[in-house]
């Protein structure tokens, strides 16, 4: 595309689109990097730049970009059934087909799916379903809802309440306080320190029941939480934590909200990871992202068949179950979806990331060897880089060095786009990454981390090996 073209593309764009999660420091000034065309686990933008896709678009492209397969039958399903509402006696084949498929594949007694467009959505649907559910059980004290500290779970008014990430929530009127309370995020490298594995997760245990028991257990509707936590650090809690919250819940009659939006649909190996890696079964199983790798927006939020009995049975009073959007169940969205999971168990992905995630792990973990790593953590396709400015103190970088989003500009002039979440880079790739990819992806880091380096040595932030 000529320069000119470009340039007024950059232009439109950064007058009258606002993006989501966007400093305006910067953006006026900087603009956008228009990408404009991808293929397999690359992203060329409106410049004919091409990045491998460290980021599979934002942890969701997981069958890779531009799969022909895939467009074409939604473009087949657009041609036949491109939209009809699904409320109450009206569906189609499509949505019939996804809930089916994700009955089988979600853990016991998941068999009922109610549809979106997106993670948020599905997690506002499940806050709701819990409390209606309480609501017709003849408990209307059990509403509130405990989340934890760093968890995301989205960015509606309510998803973002339930979001434990502090800075994003500045300047913003959420839920009002009382309903939403949260709890330690199971961050060792930050939380943790002076204490074994197993020690902290005896105390994040504890502290959830006595969380639980100070708000009352008739009062506690439910426990939302990622199983690794993404966009709040790639956290990955002590080994047994997952099961043994759920055991607390069960305990105490609190309902355990799996948010699998990211870790689902292949990321750590898996389709559904509850069960399959962490052995324990929720009562809610929030999906979106990879569902439909991002071709479409979509969104499902799972529930127990126990849970089903009790929304399905008519009262008097309150027949109908109010709750619903225009695109629940979108035709071209859930035929995305089944065509998707289709192709994914054709390619076994989940067998290549079980395969390479092992690798993946492993070269990025040689990278603790520089002094402004401090840790490299993670499982499988689901990476991330902590820097820190002492790593025997773990102080971390003055919030001005902007660290990490001098790694980020680095690794794009070297041709990988990964991302920059405060101190620290997250890699997400395409479930279609190879070894070759891997090798290269960690090649740019490296590089990129070396040139960051001398980037602060050459402006006085430290003295710091190359």
């Amino acid at each position: 595309m000529s320069n000119s073209k470009s340039r007024s593309v950059w232009e439109l764009d950064r007058d009258h689109v606002i993006h989501p999660y966007t400093n305006f420091q910067h953006f006026h000034k900087e603009g956008t990097t228009i990408f404009t065309r991808a293929s397999g686990h690359h992203i060329e933008d409106i410049d004919g730049n091409r990045y491998l896709d460290g980021m599979a678009g934002l942890w969701c492209v997981n069958i890779g970009h531009g799969n022909r397969e895939l467009a074409d039958y939604i473009g087949q399903q657009a041609g036949e059934l491109a939209y009809f509402n699904t409320f109450e006696n009206a569906g189609s084949v499509p949505a019939a087909q996804l809930a089916a498929k994700l009955a089988e594949l979600a853990p016991g007694d998941l068999n009922h799916t109610f549809f979106g467009t997106g993670g948020s959505m599905a997690n506002d649907t499940a806050i709701k379903l819990v409390h209606y559910y309480f609501n017709l059980l003849g408990k209307p004290n059990k509403k509130k809802i405990i989340s934890r500290d760093l968890g995301y779970h989205g960015s509606t008014y309510l998803a973002h309440t339930l979001t434990g990430i502090a800075w994003s929530q500045i300047g913003f009127d959420l839920v009002p306080p009382g309903l939403v309370h949260y709890v330690t995020a199971p961050y060792q490298y930050r939380r943790g320190q002076g204490m074994t594995e197993t020690e902290f997760c005896d105390w994040l245990v504890d502290e959830l029941e006595q969380k639980i028991l100070e708000l009352g257990p008739e009062n506690v509707a439910c426990f939302i939480a990622e199983p690794i936590m993404g966009a709040g650090g790639v956290i990955v809690p002590p080994e047994g934590y997952q099961r043994r919250t759920w055991e607390v819940c069960q305990k105490y009659d609190v309902l355990y909200i799996s948010d699998e939006v990211v870790t689902a649909f292949g990321r750590l190996g898996h389709m559904v990871t509850s069960m399959d890696m962490f052995g324990f079964q929720p009562d809610i199983l929030v999906l979106a992202k990879g569902i439909s790798s991002g071709y479409v927006p979509l969104g499902a939020t799972m529930v127990s068949d126990r849970m089903y009995e009790v929304l399905k049975t008519p009262k008097k009073e309150n027949p109908s179950l109010s709750h619903g959007f225009t695109y629940s169940g979108h035709p071209v969205a859930c035929a995305a979806g089944v065509k998707n999971i289709e192709i994914m168990e054709r390619m076994d992905l989940c067998g290549n990331v079980r395969e390479l995630g092992p690798y993946f792990e492993q070269q990025l973990r040689e990278l603790r060897d520089y002094e402004i790593v401090g840790e490299v953590r993670g499982s499988h396709f689901m990476m991330c880089l902590e820097l820190v400015r002492d790593k025997v103190t773990r102080e971390p970088f003055p919030e001005e060095v902007d660290v990490t989003k001098r790694v980020y500009r680095h690794c794009k002039q070297r041709g990988l786009m990964m991302r920059p979440i405060g101190s620290l880079c997250v890699f997400s790739p395409p479930l279609t990454y190879d070894k070759a990819a891997i090798d290269e992806t960690t090649a740019i880091v490296q590089a990129s981390l070396e040139a960051t380096i001398s980037d602060l040595n050459k402006e006085g932030y430290g003295s710091f090996i190359i």
